[in-house]
């Protein structure tokens, strides 16, 4: 098995990350969801996101194969929960979680959560928070099948997303 690696993104990667971003964008058109259908994310939130340090490759050697954003505390959307957090401590938030069209269906999007909830952890963080589209089953899936629970609904641009959280053992 080839060895991945999860780090913080510099700003070198930019181009690529970028690449990987548009072809989840370009899948999920693909899938008929509606899930950034509407110029988000762009080019502008990557840029954004590395530069704040919240930005996260996965890596096989050299090559990057998958991006998401790692954020602590850092979503006021998730003030406004239509239901109820299992905690509310500390907690790690996901945002765009993207594999690279040449590295699909191999597991990597729960390599990456997996490769988060370790950086939670060593940072004495015991919550992770994650949001998805209604129509981005795959995604859902994922989620059940490592623990997370489906605590409601929040709102993003004006759209309600699925919210789950995995309370992480101390």
């Amino acid at each position: 098995m080839m060895n991945h690696n999860f780090r913080i993104a510099a700003i070198s990667d930019i181009p690529q990350i970028w690449e990987i971003l548009q072809q989840a964008i370009q899948r999920r058109k693909e899938d008929g969801s509606e899930q950034w259908q509407d110029g988000y994310p762009n080019l502008e939130v990557v840029q954004n996101d590395v530069e704040k340090g919240v930005g996260f490759v996965l890596t096989e050697g050299e090559t990057i194969i998958g991006y998401s954003a790692v954020l602590i505390n850092d979503e006021p959307a998730y003030e406004k929960i239509e239901g109820q957090w299992l905690t509310n401590s500390d907690f790690v938030v996901i945002h765009r979680i993207a594999i690279s069209n040449s590295y699909l269906g191999k597991g990597l999007s729960k390599t990456i959560i997996s490769s988060i909830e370790d950086f939670a952890l060593n940072n004495n963080v015991y919550s992770i928070k994650v949001d998805t589209n209604f129509d981005n089953l795959a995604m859902m899936k994922i989620l059940k099948k490592l623990g997370y629970t489906l605590c409601g609904e929040v709102y993003f641009r004006g759209g309600a997303r699925k919210a789950y959280e995995k309370v992480l053992p101390k």
